[in-house]
């Protein structure tokens, strides 16, 4: 069990060596203050569990030390020492969030029990706050849908790197979810409670990048009639994601580079200094070493971006959550009040053996798109596009690995000239060269009535 640090402020000599003793006997490990100012000072450096301070003292006095208790080590519980017991201190004091008060002259053992009554709260509060933690961090990254080791992998470091307050590059294809990946850090990040910003670096012309970053002044030019803020200060507190940082001008680069070193920026047509407190994502499909080796972006700046980086894997290298990923979009594309889709086995196959150049953006297309055309029934091979039905025949075709059986290279090839026949197995019978009896037969011995 983690050891319990207890604070005690008190100017009188006396009081603060009884009550130190007191808790010491208890267990509690016990630092003592003569002042209020000595008091701060100790909170400043170390954390406690809790803090008692008496409510007179010349320099500080208790509510300025409870306030600055709540400030410095907000989980820490406080309890009000006073010989001035009135009702309007103890409200004043409960209102700025005080455990308790306990009035001079009391006894041990009212002293221990609202020792012990305050601190199980803390503990309490604590186990309600990592179990609120790990809830948010599971949601959040529940988002990223995917079971293949190397997105549970990355789910992984996502929850690591988002409490640290450093910068994130992240790195991947174009539609593999980039930008989810930045919206969750933000979200389990200590900054969750602020703005989450993305722009598009490869969006707007220089001009209008720095009037949207960083703001103008009224005057600044023409028709800048009033100030306005930028992104940046829009997103004070929060974080900030620059996608396709890759397209961002050399001239961008230089200014963003100095708001990465002076934390600080300057409107457009202004002349004093903004502190710029926020976190810095950036994202790019480029290889951005090799662009900043051949002079394309700069390298203090790559190096300034690339304190973490993270590879969001191509949906190719993980096509086992292609059903996972399938059934989530019918889900949420599903009209309302429809019962929601299935994916036919066939269908299935051909979504899981094709390419993906547009990654999980162009399944969430291709699904979307086939619901948009057959809303009720089940996603059929039929419902998917022509180019992708013949990729995955494609590559069905050419996929290496153990011989198979006379039987199943047959059975394959009934298959796709079903496929190729749209179900007609008339046509189909035609192309093979066999009568539909024949055809019949074959596809009851194989199982592919249906």
């Amino acid at each position: 069990m983690a050891e319990v640090r207890i604070l005690v402020a008190d100017d009188e000599a006396i009081t603060r060596d009884n009550v130190s003793y007191i808790l010491k006997k208890e267990g509690y490990a016990v630092s003592a203050a003569a002042s209020g100012s000595e008091a701060v000072k100790l909170l400043a450096r170390e954390d406690f569990d809790l803090v008692l301070t008496d409510l007179r003292m010349p320099d500080l006095d208790g509510l300025q030390v409870l306030a600055e208790a709540k400030r410095l080590r907000p989980e820490a519980e406080v309890i009000v020492l006073t010989g001035f017991a009135t009702v309007a201190t103890a409200v004043q004091a409960m209102q700025q969030g005080a455990y308790s008060y306990l009035a001079k002259p009391y006894k041990i053992e009212e002293l221990r029990v609202l020792v012990a009554k305050a601190l199980e709260k803390r503990m309490l509060s604590g186990e309600v706050r990592e179990l609120r933690r790990k809830v948010v961090q599971t949601s959040g990254v529940s988002r990223f849908i995917g079971q293949n080791p190397k997105i549970l992998a990355l789910k992984d470091t996502i929850v690591q790197v988002a409490q640290l307050d450093c910068n994130v590059l992240i790195l991947g294809e174009t539609g593999t979810g980039k930008e989810l990946v930045a919206r969750i850090i933000h979200e389990l990040s200590p900054r969750a409670g602020k703005r989450f910003m993305a722009v598009n670096c490869g969006a707007f012309t220089e001009e209008l990048m720095t009037s949207e970053l960083f703001g103008y002044e009224r005057g600044a030019f023409t028709g800048a009639a009033k100030a306005k803020a930028g992104l940046i200060e829009a997103a004070g507190g929060g974080t900030v994601l620059f996608d396709e940082i890759g397209e961002l001008p050399q001239s961008m680069q230089v200014k963003l580079l100095r708001v990465l070193q002076e934390k600080a920026f300057m409107r457009v047509g202004g002349t004093t200094e903004i502190p710029a407190d926020i976190r810095i994502l950036a994202a790019t499909n480029k290889n951005l070493k090799k662009e900043s080796e051949q002079g394309f972006f700069r390298q203090d700046l790559y190096y300034r971006l690339n304190v973490i980086a993270l590879f969001v894997p191509p949906l190719r290298e993980r096509k086992d959550d292609i059903p996972l990923l399938a059934n989530h979009f019918l889900a949420k594309h599903a009209l309302p009040g429809c019962r929601i889709k299935t994916v036919e086995p066939r269908a299935m196959e051909l979504l899981s053996r094709y390419e993906y150049p547009g990654n999980v953006r162009e399944l969430e297309n291709i699904v979307e798109r086939a619901m948009a055309l057959n809303p009720t029934a089940s996603l059929r091979p039929d419902d998917l596009p022509a180019d992708l039905r013949e990729a995955s025949l494609s590559a069905a075709r050419e996929e290496p690995g153990d011989w198979p059986s006379l039987a199943e290279k047959e059975r394959r090839y009934i298959l796709d000239v079903m496929e190729e026949a749209g179900g007609n197995k008339t046509r189909a019978a035609e192309i093979l060269g066999i009568d539909r009896v024949s055809l019949w037969r074959k596809l009851k011995r194989y199982g592919l009535e249906e």
